[in-house]
C-alpha cells in the first residue's frame, strides 16, 4: 500500500509539472528594463550622426515592440510595468523623430499616436514632454503653426517644466521656432532670453533622460533661434544665431551642423552675399547633403535661389559643379 501511494504521488507531481499554465511565470525586473534602455543611446547616436534615415525609424519601432513583448512575458511590479511603457514610448518617439527628420510625415503621425498612448500608460512626465514637443515640431514642418502651438503648449504645461527649468527652456525654444513660422518677429528675442535664462537656472546635477542630455544645450538653443529668424525673414539675426550655434556645437552633432550650415548659407544669400553663401554651402558634409532629406531640400532651395539671383554667374556655376561632384561615381 505504501509503495502504491508513493508511485501514485510521484505521477501526480509529474502530471502537475507538465500541465500547461501551472509553471511559475517569469519575473520581469528593472534589470530587464535597464538592458533594453541601454539600446536607446545607440539610437540617439545614430540620429545625431545620420538622422532621418528609414532604418533608424524601423529599428526604434522594433525596439518599442520588444519592450511591449517583454510586458507580456511574465509578471512584474507596477513600477517595472510603468518603466517598460515609458521605454516603449521612448523608442516610438525616436521612430517618430526619425520620420519627421526624413520628412515622412504620414509615418511620423502614426508613430506619434502610438507613442502618446504608451506615454499615458507609463505616467512618465519626461516622455510625455518629449512626444508632445516632437508633435509641435512635426506640425511646424508640415506648415500647420496653429496645431504646432497647441501641441507644444501641452508639453509646456506639464508639471515637469515647473520642476526642471531645462524642460521649460526647451519648450520655450520650440515655441520660438513655431512663432518664427507664424512671422511673429517682435516676440522672438524675448522668448530666446527667457529660454536662455531657464537653461542657466537649471541644476546641472539633476537627473535627466539621455535623449535630453544628448542634444539640449546653448548650441541647440541658437539653432532653434536661427530657424525662427530665418522663417520670419530676419536674415541678419538668423546669421548671428547660426554663427553662435556652429561655434558651440558638440562634435557628435553632425546632423545639426549640416542643418545649421545650410541655414547660414540661406541667410547670407538672402542678404546679397552670394560669394560667402556659396562658400558656406560648399562646407556642408557631402554625405548629409545627399542622404539627409532636410539638408538635401534646403540645399536644393539654396541652389535655386542662387541661380535666380545671378543666373549664369560664377557662383551658380561653381555650385552646379560642386553638387555634380557629390553624385559622381567613386
Amino acid at each position: 500500500m505504501y509503495r502504491r501511494a508513493l508511485v501514485t504521488g510521484a505521477i501526480s507531481v509529474a502530471v502537475a509539472a507538465a500541465a500547461p499554465g501551472t509553471a511559475s511565470p517569469r519575473k520581469i525586473g528593472m534589470s530587464d528594463v535597464g538592458r533594453l534602455q541601454e539600446k536607446i543611446a545607440a539610437i540617439i547616436a545614430s540620429d545625431h550622426k545620420r538622422g532621418g534615415q528609414r532604418d533608424i525609424e524601423q529599428q526604434a519601432a522594433a525596439l518599442a515592440d520588444t519592450a511591449l513583448n517583454l510586458q507580456n512575458s511574465g509578471s512584474a511590479t507596477q513600477r517595472v510595468r510603468s518603466s517598460l511603457y515609458a521605454t516603449a514610448a521612448g523608442f516610438r518617439s525616436s521612430a517618430m523623430w526619425a520620420a519627421i527628420d526624413g520628412r515622412r510625415f504620414k509615418e511620423a503621425i502614426a508613430h506619434m499616436r502610438e507613442a502618446q498612448t504608451l506615454a499615458e500608460l507609463s505616467g512618465d512626465q519626461a516622455i510625455k514632454f518629449r512626444i508632445w514637443s516632437h508633435a509641435g515640431t512635426l506640425y511646424r514642418h508640415m506648415g500647420r503653426p496653429a496645431d504646432a502651438h497647441a501641441a507644444n503648449d501641452v508639453a509646456r504645461t506639464l508639471h515637469i517644466t515647473r520642476r526642471d527649468p531645462m524642460f521649460a527652456s526647451l519648450g520655450m525654444a520650440r515655441q520660438m521656432a513655431i512663432q518664427g513660422v507664424s512671422h511673429e518677429v517682435r516676440s522672438l528675442p524675448r522668448i530666446f532670453d527667457r529660454a536662455h535664462e531657464a537653461m542657466l537656472r537649471a541644476n546641472p546635477n539633476d537627473f535627466r533622460p539621455v535623449w535630453l542630455l544628448a542634444f539640449w544645450d546653448e548650441a541647440e538653443l541658437h539653432s532653434l533661434a536661427l530657424s525662427a529668424h530665418l522663417a520670419a525673414g530676419d536674415w541678419p539675426t538668423a546669421e548671428y544665431h547660426a554663427h553662435r550655434c556652429l561655434a558651440s556645437l558638440r562634435p557628435h552633432m553632425q546632423r545639426s551642423r549640416a542643418i545649421a550650415t545650410s541655414r547660414l548659407a540661406q541667410a547670407q544669400l538672402a542678404q546679397g552675399d552670394a560669394d560667402t553663401a556659396t562658400y558656406t554651402a560648399m562646407n556642408v558634409n557631402s554625405e548629409a547633403a545627399i542622404q539627409h532629406p532636410r539638408v538635401s531640400r534646403m540645399l536644393q532651395e539654396f541652389g535655386a535661389a542662387l541661380r535666380a539671383t545671378a543666373p549664369g554667374g560664377v557662383n551658380a556655376r561653381t555650385w552646379t559643379e560642386h553638387t555634380a561632384a557629390w553624385r559622381a561615381p567613386a
